[in-house]
């Protein structure tokens, strides 16, 4: 089972804190905004007198309250497509138990949340990466590239949309490809879109679930988690058309119970959050990203392409290690008793060696935590005994 990139770098990050030293964590997407009020007040007017088992597959009136939210974004949907999970990582293990058997494939743009490969280990099914580039700024990769690692044992393409780590949002051309690709092998097309409230400069979010004529292959994947700064309710969903698997879903549903009463309650309510809610908190993750991004730019031999969705970017440092350098800031670095945590982009590749010198940064706290946790980077880059000056023409054909 391989270690999360995200937290296995706590034990460094409380001795730090233990030796006095703050530290900006930039590297978990635990977000600051606060978690609407609508959500709060519903826990809180709990009435009933027993906290009971739910429908294995979620209440009822929350999974048709969901209907509501999905034909916000042009998805039409039935109560039953729905399965509510304990959290997004719930409904991607389940989905990858029921769509593949031991030694399947699934092929996933690196780099990509780390977790997909702690997942894929519990399924025993085999990860095959493609590789997208910072260059590019993460775009996907070309079908064609795809399709050469298609073997008899591919089942699944698998998609973020928008993007964790890189932040990238993938347009409706570059889905109509793959749909493309899913109907010509009979896949499985999984996506995972709990960052659609945050996609900006105007840019459009498409979903899976717009795409026509491959319905019984699309699987959607989502989380409150993010969307209403809710990480603690742990309540996700598992979204799909076609009834065998949501069926099959519902079996592996029944052996967990249920999913949490007060996550189930409260995101029912979260349903009706007001629109000036995400526009205020979109308004902030754009400073926040327009600011780290051109602070990242401005280091020298730097390299960040700004990203278009969700809130994080990862960014190509001058360094030696990724793992080393976030482990150094939090063991042997601080300025004025302030350091930065990051997350190695080591663990969002699936082998090693790669991504040794990016690393992903969530722009998730406010600007002023930002501006000192950019400049306690800019100030460590300056002494880290293992820099290198590799990224200085990288920088130089990122801004061409």
């Amino acid at each position: 089972m391989p270690a999360s990139p995200i937290r296995k770098l706590v034990p460094f990050a409380e001795q730090a804190r233990k030796n006095g030293i703050k530290i900006y964590h930039l590297n978990i997407g635990q977000p600051d905004i606060e978690t609407p009020e609508i959500m709060l007040n519903a826990v809180k007017n709990f009435n009933q007198k027993v906290v009971e088992y739910s429908h294995s597959a979620g209440n009822e009136s929350y999974r048709r309250k969901l209907l509501t939210y999905y034909n916000r974004f042009g998805i039409s949907l039935n109560f039953e497509d729905i399965l509510i999970t304990t959290g997004g990582s719930e409904a991607i293990e389940t989905a990858m138990m029921c769509c593949m058997d031991p030694g399947d494939e699934i092929i996933i743009p690196e780099p990509f949340y780390a977790n997909y490969n702690g997942f894929s280990v519990q399924a025993n099914i085999q990860v095959v990466p493609i590789r997208s580039y910072i260059e590019t700024g993460f775009a996907l990769p070309p079908v064609s590239e795809f399709e050469k690692l298609i073997t008899p044992r591919t089942r699944a393409i698998m998609i973020c949309n928008p993007n964790n780590p890189t932040g990238y949002l993938y347009s409706e051309e570059e889905l109509q490809s793959l749909k493309a690709l899913v109907q010509k092998y009979d896949l499985w097309l999984f996506s995972d879109e709990v960052y659609r409230e945050f996609c900006y400069d105007g840019k459009k979010y498409t979903s899976v679930m717009h795409l026509r004529g491959i319905e019984n292959n699309v699987v959607l994947l989502d989380s409150i988690s993010k969307r209403y700064s809710a990480c603690g309710a742990r309540i996700g969903a598992l979204v799909s058309r076609n009834k065998d698997l949501i069926a099959t879903a519902l079996k592996f549903a029944q052996a967990r119970l249920s999913p949490p009463t007060f996550g189930q309650v409260a995101g029912e309510a979260a349903v009706d959050t007001p629109d000036s809610y995400f526009d205020t908190v979109k308004k902030e993750y754009v400073s926040r990203r327009d600011y780290v991004i051109e602070a990242l730019n401005k280091m020298e031999g730097v390299f960040c392409p700004k990203p278009s969705g969700a809130f994080y970017c990862i960014a190509r440092l001058p360094i030696d290690n990724a793992d080393k350098f976030c482990q150094w800031l939090l063991e042997k670095f601080s300025w004025e008793k302030e350091t930065v945590m990051l997350a190695p982009a080591t663990g969002f590749y699936s082998h090693s060696g790669i991504g040794l010198d990016e690393v992903r940064i969530a722009y998730v706290l406010n600007l002023d935590s930002l501006k000192r946790a950019m400049h306690c980077l800019e100030e460590a880059l300056k002494i880290y005994p293992g820099k290198t000056a590799n990224s200085s023409a990288m920088n130089t054909a990122g801004h061409s």
